[in-house]
């Protein structure tokens, strides 16, 4: 019993969870930027748990041309909807968007059956309306921009394949 209101206490006076969140930056307040060739916000936010200078961060998906990068903050700016970004507070864990129809940093390699180039969308929408529209689709990948060159690129499946965590892509099983 005594462990048990031992948890309680523990649960009640915790410090509130942060998240750091998908679609918005945090600008200004820069002191150090990089690359980061895996395309994942998530080393952008460990960089930011190992530097003792480091209050927040901003992660920008790589572009046409450009590649993913991450910036270190020296303070904790507001954040501003924008759907090339990541950013987050120190302490903060990298969360993608609450909707579940979608499956966002994971890809389901295979399956495939057409492949085509699609309007840059934080969603996939143009992807998802793809797959929607075709009687074959059992599931899609959208491909972010920079990932796999400089267009974004949607994959649809007539074949259910296993997710795998990558930060490239958004994927959803429709059928």
């Amino acid at each position: 019993m005594r462990m048990l209101a031992l948890l309680l206490i523990a649960i009640l006076f915790a410090p509130s969870v942060t998240y750091a969140q998908t679609g918005f930056d945090r600008r200004g307040g820069d002191y150090a930027s990089f690359s980061i060739r895996s395309g994942d916000p998530v080393q952008c936010a460990a960089r930011c748990e190992r530097d003792g200078k480091c209050r927040a961060w901003s992660f920008s998906y790589p572009g046409r041309g450009s590649v993913a990068m991450c910036w270190l903050k020296s303070e904790v700016t507001a954040r501003v909807e924008d759907s090339c970004c990541v950013s987050g507070v120190k302490g903060a864990a990298v969360v993608e968007s609450r909707d579940t129809r979608l499956e966002y940093s994971i890809d389901r390699t295979g399956g495939d059956y057409r492949a085509f180039e699609t309007a840059p969308n934080p969603t996939g929408k143009p992807c998802a309306e793809a797959c929607q529209a075709d009687n074959r689709c059992r599931a899609w990948t959208y491909v972010r921009p920079g990932y796999q060159g400089a267009a974004a690129r949607c994959y649809l499946k007539n074949e259910l394949k296993p997710p795998r965590r990558k930060p490239c892509c958004i994927s959803a099983v429709v059928r």
